[in-house]
Order: C-alpha cells, then sequence, then structure tokens
C-alpha cells in the first residue's frame, strides 16, 4: 500500500515534468501590427475562420451547397487547413 501511494504521489508531477518539456523557453512567435504583438496563432484562427466563410459563400453561389452532403465538414476542414498553412509560413 505505502509503495502505490508513493508512486501516486510522484506520477503527477513527473507527467506534467514530461509534458511540459517540449516547451521552448523563449515567447510565443509574434507579429508586429500596428505598433504591438499580437500572437500568431491569432492571425491563424482568423485567417482559418475567413477562409472557411469564404468557402462557405463560394459554395452557396456556385449552386454546390445543395448537392455536396457534408458541407461543415468541408468548411471546417478548408479552415484548419487555411489556419495550418498560415502557421508554417508565419510561425518560425
Amino acid at each position: 500500500m505505502r509503495v502505490k501511494s508513493w508512486l501516486q504521489a510522484i506520477s503527477a508531477p513527473l507527467l506534467a515534468t514530461l509534458l511540459l518539456s517540449g516547451c521552448a523557453p523563449s515567447s510565443a512567435p509574434s507579429l508586429s501590427l500596428f505598433g504591438a504583438y499580437f500572437p500568431v496563432w491569432i492571425l491563424c484562427g482568423v485567417l482559418g475562420v475567413v477562409a472557411a466563410i469564404t468557402t462557405r459563400l463560394l459554395l452557396v453561389v456556385s449552386g454546390l451547397a445543395e448537392t455536396l452532403p457534408a458541407q461543415l465538414l468541408l468548411c471546417v476542414a478548408v479552415g484548419v487547413i487555411a489556419a495550418c498553412l498560415t502557421w508554417l509560413w508565419l510561425g518560425q
């Protein structure tokens, strides 16, 4: 019993140490906009949402909205791809 409680007491800090070991000591990638520094992940999220909305509008205008069965999945996938490509482009 005593060994089990000792393992439980040490497992949480050890797990946290292992999970946080990949974090860099430097700050997150940032972009200077209008004299202030903004995290790049905010820009990635905004561009992903804009890409998803643009995809939805293009589907409606082209008439494909009536024929495609998984429009939400398609719009989300395009948004995630746009956000990931933006991160690869801007995130050092």
